[in-house]
């Protein structure tokens, strides 16, 4: 397969990796749950690459759909490079405005997706989907960094959405009219959804007799007597007795055979008073396949699909004093409404990694309002409008718009959302030193999903006994508190490592700053030792060569 070659690749090809995992801190005052949860529909402010991995405990393969719209480098957006690369070339690109000027632009759009793209995949789940809005300024290369990493034979689609309902007259070139959708699945598990017929073809359906309602299909098709003579004879009105050949440059759609098995099958209309030149065929709303739903496909109208101008609209709908006056590009919810149709089930998570507005979180409220679902969002948005605009949104939204001329979006979609920030990076140095201890929970979903690659659930911590979870392999402990005088004491002693309960029956693995057992006993016990905090990295190292 063809890879695409960037200046800095080679450095960012495995940077997700070296991207220390950080702590998420709830802020309940900016949320509308109760009690902040991971596991609740989630905001969460701070940079989107250390925000990725930050999840990857609690969500690793447990998305079923991402929709990210990230910037499109046009070289107007004022994005700027920043992810601390060992590299003193990527380095020097730190904080610097990525404008039209700069020749190296595409490699640092490149160099900033590759690492997101990579994280994203392990956030799915193996019958998930990713779709990424994009134009044509960077289409081609996400198209080959995403054949790259989540492999050309999961390339579902490359959806052309009609961005615009009308051509502007001074536009100097040819003028753009549409963007991209570029969609993705994790693995060949995944499977689309048929789309709900919408009220247009449904109204297709005017007449009625007493086997249902049907619509008139034409009874000739665009070949030639030439090229189709087969299907070149006449018909007779069985109500005026007229025989009726096609046009010459049209043939009927049906052979002699079949004609006449329509007829007797009640399947032919000649209009209202029985009296039509040209036959019909009787097309029943019952009879349709899928249950009448529609296979999606990759044109995208305004009409299905909102436009730019809507998306807009909506956001000063809900923010009437101008608050997100700001966003120059906002996308409709029609628009992720339509992705959520055909990619996610009623309990689905969605991930949206550039937030932005909010516009994710307030179609997934809104299609829970409609069918009852119990869909959940992520999202992730790293400037300062996380608060103010993003999550300020999805609160009116959940609570309703006093001013709104929908009458579900003025009365409210209902639902609650947790607020996190990212807090301080779980790193070994900060530990020994004993500087910005993590919290028992933090460190808790750090030690599980690094020592055994799967989700962690904070909902199984049991902090009298240390459990912090039942993996395939082991039952999981950890003997810690996130003070650092306390910290010195503790230990696997011979009491406590014969007082841990057997949860599953399975080997302990047990995570402590030191043991006061030899291993001929932690072996009696089943029990597996890693030291604090070395021994985290150790054992992720060698699951990873595994």
């Amino acid at each position: 397969m063809p890879h695409l070659h960037f200046k800095g690749k080679t450095f960012v090809q495995n940077h997700h990796l070296a991207v220390p995992f950080h702590e998420l801190l709830p802020v309940k005052s900016k949320g509308l749950s109760e009690k902040p949860s991971l596991h609740d529909n989630l905001i969460l402010q701070g940079d989107n690459l250390k925000a990725l991995k930050a999840l990857l405990p609690t969500y690793s393969g447990k998305v079923k759909c991402i929709y990210i719209d990230p910037p499109y480098n046009t070289g107007n957006e004022g994005w700027a490079y920043n992810d601390k690369v060992n590299s003193p070339m990527m380095q020097s690109w730190l904080g610097q405005t990525v404008d039209r000027e700069d020749l190296t632009r595409h490699d640092k759009w490149c160099c900033m997706m590759l690492p997101r793209l990579k994280l994203l995949r392990e956030l799915l789940t193996e019958d998930g989907a990713i779709f990424v809005s994009i134009d044509d300024n960077e289409v081609h290369h996400l198209r080959c960094i995403m054949d790259e990493v989540f492999g050309e034979e999961n390339f579902v689609a490359q959806i052309e959405w009609q961005n615009r309902y009308s051509l502007s007259n001074d536009h100097k070139g040819i003028c753009p009219m549409n963007e991209h959708v570029l969609a993705y699945a994790r693995s060949e598990s995944f499977k689309r959804n048929l789309l709900p017929r919408t009220e247009d073809k449904n109204r297709q359906y005017k007449m009625a007799d007493q086997k249902g309602v049907f619509r008139a299909d034409n009874y000739t098709c665009n070949k030639t007597a030439e090229e189709r003579p087969n299907l070149y004879y006449s018909v007779v009105n069985p109500n005026t007795g007229e025989e009726i050949w096609p046009k010459k440059t049209a043939v009927w759609r049906y052979t002699r055979e079949k004609h006449e098995e329509n007829i007797n099958e009640d399947m032919v209309y000649w209009g209202k008073d029985g009296r039509g030149r040209v036959p019909a065929y009787k097309r029943y709303k019952h009879l349709l396949k899928n249950d009448g739903n529609m296979v999606p496909d990759t044109w995208w109208t305004h009409e299905v699909a909102g436009h730019s101008d809507g998306g807009k609209k909506l956001v000063m709908e809900v923010f009437p004093d101008g608050e997100a006056r700001a966003f120059s590009t906002i996308k409709p919810t029609k628009l992720v409404d339509r992705i959520l149709q055909i990619a996610t089930d009623k309990d689905s998570i969605i991930l949206d990694s550039f937030a932005g507005s909010g516009t994710t979180a307030h179609a997934v409220a809104a299609l829970n309002a409609e069918d009852g679902g119990s869909r959940r969002f992520v999202l992730v948005e790293c400037e300062d409008y996380a608060d103010s605009v993003t999550a300020e949104r999805v609160r009116r939204v959940m609570k309703g718009v006093p001013t709104a001329k929908d009458e579900k979006l003025k009365a409210g979609y209902g639902g609650s959302f947790s607020y996190f920030k990212l807090g301080d990076a779980l790193e070994k140095q900060a530990i020994l030193d004993g500087e910005h201890l993590p919290s028992f929970e933090s460190l808790a979903g750090y030690v599980y999903f690094t020592a055994t690659g799967e989700q962690f659930d904070a909902g199984q911590i049991d902090r009298k006994t240390g459990f912090i979870g039942e993996s395939r392999n082991f039952d999981v402990f950890l003997i810690y508190v996130d003070d650092l005088e306390a910290i010195k004491d503790l230990a696997l002693t011979r009491d406590l490592a014969t007082s841990l309960p057997g949860v599953s029956g399975k080997p302990k693995l047990v995570y402590a700053p030191t043991k006061y057992l030899d291993d001929d006993r932690l072996r009696e016990l089943r029990i597996e030792f890693q030291q604090l905090p070395f021994e985290i990295y150790k054992r992720m190292d060698g699951r990873k060569r595994r």
